[in-house]
């Protein structure tokens, strides 16, 4: 990831053309001018309209605040594919779309999110109708086959976020099946939902990265989520060049 760390600024920060940092509060530009998606606010800046990002309904978000390094760093790169696991009813992803694909997929972005639940894939499909490139899948983070030839090439930036056992096993299968090289995969890991028999959180979280780092992966950043999601920490993982 690179950059050390960052000083904090008082005034608005642009993490990208999109995405803003006004002093603890994150906003993106509305890919669909007029819209909430969640009942989150809406602002104008500039005489554009910005969304609130809101940490404690969103991991990414709360990842971004509580960053040691420069938010903007967790980001894919504008136009690129991405894939999200886990993509509940959209709260993320729709923040992810403003920044990656912008007003009618203006960047040429594609959010390819997978999500297990027939309630959330509803609610995807909803949000998709008005931001093309966004694509929806209903399927088993597990099950590549169903639904990895959506990806024919591998991606440059991977979110998971699902709430199952065998979490690191889930993710790592992931990254090796999709993400390239020098890619960013960032694993959402609740403390929760993993079978674990050691003495403590801090225990479990520990020995997940030391897992990633076994299977071959740096671990720049490990960010705690406690205060936006309690027994939470995001971890950010560079897939090493062949």
């Amino acid at each position: 990831m690179g950059g050390g760390k960052q000083r904090r600024q008082r005034g608005p920060r642009h993490l990208s053309p999109v995405v803003r940092l006004e002093r603890r509060t994150l906003w993106t530009q509305n890919a669909v001018p007029g819209k909430a998606v969640y009942g989150e606010s809406l602002r104008k800046f500039s005489g554009k309209e910005h969304r609130r990002w809101d940490p404690t309904r969103s991991k990414l978000a709360a990842g971004m605040l509580r960053s040691k390094h420069d938010p903007g760093l967790l980001l894919p790169e504008q136009g690129t594919t991405v894939l999200y696991l886990g993509a509940g009813h959209g709260t993320s992803v729709s923040h992810l779309y403003d920044h990656l694909c912008g007003n009618n997929n203006r960047f040429g972005g594609r959010l390819v999110c997978v999500d297990l639940a027939p309630r959330c894939l509803r609610d995807l499909t909803f949000m998709a109708k008005q931001r093309p490139g966004l694509v929806p899948v209903l399927g088993d983070a597990r099950q590549h086959g169903a639904w990895g030839v959506l990806l024919p090439t591998k991606v440059p930036w991977l979110f998971q976020d699902v709430a199952q056992a065998g979490q690191v096993d889930i993710f790592l299968s992931a990254c090796q099946r999709f993400l390239q090289p020098g890619g960013l995969g960032l694993l959402s890991l609740k403390a929760a939902s993993e079978r674990w028999t050691g003495e403590g959180e801090a225990a479990l979280f520990s020995s997940v990265e030391q897992r990633l780092l076994q299977a071959g992966y740096a671990v720049p950043e490990v960010i705690e989520l406690t205060g936006y999601e309690d027994n939470h920490r995001l971890f950010v993982v560079e897939k090493t060049e062949a």
